[in-house]
């Protein structure tokens, strides 16, 4: 079976301690596309000092709070992204603007009016650049043990930066991951 084989559209790509990368360094990456060809996907706990105001004043009053755009990955960083999780009850076939990503989880098309969007989804959030691999680059990431592959829950999407979705995230799969949770942050560095 392939390293990557649990990696689908709206899975969680979870930094192992041992990844200091200082791009992905405690990390998680909510995983957007993952076809032959590579892997797309968002950093969701790196927030940055930029509103979203100052660069898509448009979309600044519908984004989440804290209102800041997120660094998604070090790929294309003047490219936006967009995710929103929906309200319940709505689907994303029916929902102009968006594209389904999983469940309620949606990308959003930021050429489109955020007025009509708005009352159809709970949150959204954006994102400057994004993580990427090529093909066999994140199977051979796994492999060698710098990443941790997890369903994800709809709200990770839009959780708050004071909250420490790292280890939120791995406390929720149970022993032994859970124990992973507990690694100091201030690990030595190489």
């Amino acid at each position: 079976m392939r390293p990557d084989a649990d990696v689908e559209p709206g899975t969680l790509l979870v930094a192992a301690p041992g990844l200091l990368d200082p791009n992905f360094r405690r990390t998680v990456v909510y995983v957007i596309d993952h076809r032959g060809e590579g892997t797309l996907g968002v950093v969701l706990n790196r927030p940055s000092e930029v509103a979203v105001h100052d660069v898509l004043p448009i979309w600044g009053p519908f984004a989440s709070r804290p209102r800041a755009v997120f660094v998604g990955g070090p790929v294309e960083q003047k490219t936006a992204l967009c995710l929103a999780a929906l309200r319940t009850g709505q689907d994303a076939a029916n929902v102009p603007g968006v594209i389904a990503v999983r469940g309620p989880v949606a990308l959003v098309d930021l050429d489109s009016d955020p007025e009509d969007l708005a009352p159809k989804v709970r949150g959204l959030r954006v994102f400057a650049g994004y993580s990427g691999w090529g093909t066999d680059q994140l199977a051979d990431e796994i492999e060698r043990g710098d990443w941790i592959v997890v369903p994800a829950l709809p709200d990770d999407v839009l959780t708050p930066p004071g909250v420490d979705l790292w280890g939120r995230v791995l406390r929720r799969q149970g022993l032994p991951l859970a124990l992973l949770a507990t690694h100091p942050i201030d690990v030595a560095r190489n």
